[in-house]
Formats: C-alpha cells, sequence, structure tokens
C-alpha cells in the first residue's frame, strides 16, 4: 500500500515539476516576444490561456488549497479569453485587464498564503507580492502613458510591455510550482 501512494506522490511531484517548468519557459517565450514588431493583444490572451490551463491543471495536484490555486489558473484564464475575445484594440480596456487580472490574482495569492506553511508560504507571497507590484507598475505607467496614447494610439511598445509584465508573473508562479513540488518530494504540501 505506501509503495501506491508513494508512486501517487512521485507522479504528482513530477507534473508539478513540469508544470513549474513549462511556466517559466512560457515567460520566456513572452519576454522574448518581438518588441520592435509589437506584441498583439490575441498573443498575449493566448499567453495568459494557456498559463491559465497549467495554473488549473497544477492546481487539480494540491493536497492543500486545491480550490485556491485552481481559481487563480482560473482567473488567468479569463484574463486570457477577455484578450482573446477583446476585438478592440485600444489601450485601456486592455490594460485593465491586465491590471484586474494581476490584483485578482494577488489576492487570491495573499489569501492561499494564509492558509500554507514554511517555504511554500513564502513562494506564495513572492508570487502575490510580484503582482500585486506589476499591478502597482501598471497604473503609474497608466498615467504616464495616456498622453502618448491620447496623441498617437496604442504604440507596439506599450502593448509589448504587458508581455514583460506577463512573463515576471509567469516566472514567480514558475518558481512557486516548483516549491510545492519540492516540498511535496520531501512530503509536506506546506
Amino acid at each position: 500500500m505506501a509503495t501506491a501512494d508513494q508512486s501517487q506522490v512521485s507522479n504528482r511531484t513530477r507534473l508539478m515539476s513540469a508544470a513549474g517548468v513549462a511556466m517559466i519557459v512560457l515567460s520566456a517565450g513572452a519576454a522574448l516576444l518581438p518588441v520592435e514588431k509589437g506584441v498583439s493583444a490575441a498573443v498575449i490572451g493566448a499567453l495568459l490561456l494557456i498559463a491559465g490551463l497549467i495554473e488549473v491543471g497544477a492546481g487539480t495536484m494540491r493536497r492543500d488549497t486545491r480550490d485556491l490555486a485552481m481559481l487563480a489558473g482560473g482567473v488567468t484564464i479569463l484574463a486570457g479569453l477577455l484578450f482573446l475575445l477583446n476585438r478592440e484594440s485600444r489601450f485601456f480596456p486592455i490594460v485593465n485587464i491586465v491590471i484586474g487580472w494581476l490584483v485578482l490574482r494577488s489576492v487570491i495569492l495573499a489569501v492561499k498564503s494564509r492558509r500554507v506553511g514554511g517555504s511554500v508560504r513564502t513562494w506564495t507571497s513572492v508570487a502575490a507580492a510580484t503582482d500585486f507590484l506589476l499591478a502597482l507598475v501598471l497604473l503609474v505607467g497608466l498615467s504616464l502613458s495616456s498622453v502618448v496614447v491620447l496623441l498617437f494610439g496604442p504604440t507596439p511598445a506599450i502593448v509589448a510591455s504587458f508581455a514583460w509584465i506577463v512573463a515576471l508573473s509567469f516566472v514567480a508562479t514558475g518558481l512557486l510550482l516548483l516549491e510545492v513540488a519540492s516540498c511535496e518530494r520531501e512530503g509536506s504540501d506546506g
């Protein structure tokens, strides 16, 4: 019986590690998008959708905080779908989606951090703080870029900056998933 449990833990650990690595690879893909040619909202939407699916999948493997882990992934899926379905390419609706996504994720992760312990709590808090700080960066940058948008419309560089914001959030999430897998391997899911 112990070997079946050990096998389950081993499979869960491998899948959780793969999800963490996939998030980091996805972040590298987002960061390497060609800024000079511009990044479409559809590309960012697809990245968010893929990341959300990875996060929901990883959340199903959690023993603790499964519901919150899946909710964070669900919010990412929703943001991705909003990008994909948004036929308007205006700057303000796009930036509002990104800010809303980051704030919601930071709140979910902050609540989740109170329900876990050890290093998983630390990494969950880091991911929550990262998303919150990225939302603040966008809010501060919004006032500066609003003049540019009013005069010239959404420039490719402004839209491309969302890819960097998304990439940083994905890195924090990927590192969190790797830490959860590590703790699972050691026998305590935080």
